[in-house]
């Protein structure tokens, strides 16, 4: 098969979340374990650290990817979905896999495939597990899917897991509430290995605890060791400035008492993101890890050049500013609002569509009344119709007009807009996917 065979063989048969929702997910790792014993157990062959959460856990998984790659170590990074090609999901130093890496990988497990009918996301794991060790990655950032307990990454050792919140999102998978939500993805917690909490909320702290010391795994909520003591927002980066409380906690601090972060991820809430891997990075250190502060600092200046990521507040216009973000659920989208209001702007257009197995009530209600609306849709079959979600909108009194896609939703609201205002297109990670970018 040809890569474009390959991959379309892969779209087709193989039950793909993305695509048709909660029924290509499997609720086992039976799969899994398959596919990992059929290669020889590469996911033993390197390192890893493991990322879960409801949001932020890409920008996590990039972030340390980078500071990774900044200190000289082989690094692999998992995550999903993609945006534009298949192969961002498995990097190695920021580079895709190869084309022929798929083909081959593909054609080698058609057996298997036959014999187990694994999810796409099932052998999307073995496939970077498999990468990896080819690769002889020192390391590899991996990106669980959906929670944690029964995701398909859930098969690593790792040597450090990140939770990185606990929101609404997927409820009819992991739990109509908070605290069953984060019981899934403490699934992650693994018998005597350290676990850092990025962002807590009373609901959830608990659930954490019993986990950890179910597990005799040592805790860290990273509110305990950084405070944000001011940020400035440039667009394309921003600075965030951390206070360390409880400094001794940590045995051999890389950063001073008070120090400050550029980072090329500039939304305000990164720095719930940052402190998760801040106070990683210095457990990894003491781990034996050589990751030095002025590494870790130009790391982060970089995450997008170094990793290739895509869609968190991600400029790709000017004069009218076009801002790219994947936020899509209830959390996603405050964090959003929030950011919003460290910036300056004449009027806001937002360009949005929705997958239907969201909240949509919820996130729309969030929305400011006065922007101007632009409803568009996805085309994936799990996409919400624009002219429904339009229905949904001006229920709650937001007006706005219907387009057939993305493309021609975002020429219509940089038609009406002026030269300092800003346009955001928000709602759905395949809805960014589908932006032009010219």
């Amino acid at each position: 098969m040809s890569y474009q065979d390959t991959i379309d063989y892969l779209y087709s048969r193989l039950p793909m979340f993305s695509r048709i929702g909660a029924a290509a997910i499997k609720k086992d790792l039976d799969n899994t374990i398959s596919i990992c014993n059929f290669l020889g157990n590469p996911e033993k062959k390197f390192k890893t650290i493991h990322v879960a959460g409801t949001n932020g856990k890409g920008s996590t998984s990039h972030m340390l990817a980078s500071i990774f790659q900044e200190a000289g170590y082989t690094t692999g990074l998992y995550t999903s979905p993609h945006l534009y090609d298949f192969r961002e999901r498995i990097k190695v130093n920021g580079e895709m896999c190869s084309k022929d890496f798929v083909t081959a990988f593909t054609n080698k497990m058609k057996g298997l495939i036959d014999e187990i009918e694994p999810s796409f996301f099932e052998l999307t794991v073995g496939m970077a597990f498999e990468y990896f060790a080819e690769k002889k990655c020192d390391i590899a950032i991996i990106e669980t899917g959906l929670g944690g307990r029964l995701d398909s990454t859930n098969v690593i050792s790792p040597e450090l897991s990140i939770i990185t919140n606990i929101g609404w999102d997927h409820m009819a998978l992991l739990g109509n509430t908070l605290p069953a939500i984060a019981l899934e993805k403490a699934g992650i917690i693994k018998k005597e290995t350290p676990v850092v909490i990025s962002e807590v909320i009373p609901e959830t702290k608990q659930i954490f605890k019993e986990k950890a010391t179910a597990m005799q795994a040592p805790i860290y909520f990273s509110e305990d060791f950084l405070q944000l003591q001011s940020f400035q927002n440039n667009w394309q980066t921003a600075l965030f400035e951390f206070n360390q409380p409880i400094i001794h906690l940590l045995d051999a601090p890389l950063f001073t008492k008070n120090f400050t972060v550029e980072c090329d991820l500039p939304g305000k809430y990164q720095y719930k993101n940052l402190k998760g891997v801040l106070v990683a990075i210095q457990l990894l250190s003491q781990m034996g890890w050589k990751l030095k502060a002025p590494k870790i600092l130009s790391a982060l200046k970089q995450v997008k050049k170094n990793t290739g990521l895509m869609g968190r507040w991600e400029c790709i216009q000017e004069n009218p500013r076009v801002i790219l973000d994947v936020a899509h659920n209830e959390h996603g989208i405050k964090a959003l609002l929030e950011q919003l209001e460290t910036l300056h702007y004449q009027h806001l257009h937002i360009v949005t569509g929705m997958v239907k197995d969201k909240d949509i009530h919820s996130v729309l209600t969030l929305l400011p009344k006065n922007a101007c609306y632009y409803f568009t849709q996805s085309h994936i079959p799990r996409a919400l119709p624009a002219n429904e979600l339009a229905i949904i909108a001006k229920e709650i009194g937001i007006i706005g007009s219907i387009h057939e896609n993305v493309n021609t939703a975002l020429t219509e609201a940089t038609k009406n807009a002026n030269p300092n205002d800003l346009i955001i297109v928000i709602g759905s990670i395949f809805l960014v996917a589908e932006v032009d970018r010219k």
